[in-house]
């Protein structure tokens, strides 16, 4: 494993674990489809990244069931 891989890996589950309240254990047994499908979700154009205004909205969803 590369230390580029390794430094946005790392970057990556510390942004996960504040936006989506994972643990670091919830970050490294996800696979990169479940990854890629949270950011994803709901109605983004394929081929469109996830704004914050959906983002946040599948944030407020998720906190209410």
């Amino acid at each position: 494993m590369s230390g580029h891989f390794a430094a946005g890996a790392g970057k990556l589950a510390g942004l996960i674990s504040r936006a989506l309240g994972w643990r670091p254990d919830d970050f490294w047994n996800a696979t990169p489809a479940e990854l890629a499908a949270i950011f994803t979700a709901g109605e983004a154009v394929e081929g469109q990244p996830l704004n914050r205004t959906e983002f946040d909205r599948l944030l407020e969803r998720e906190r209410h069931g």
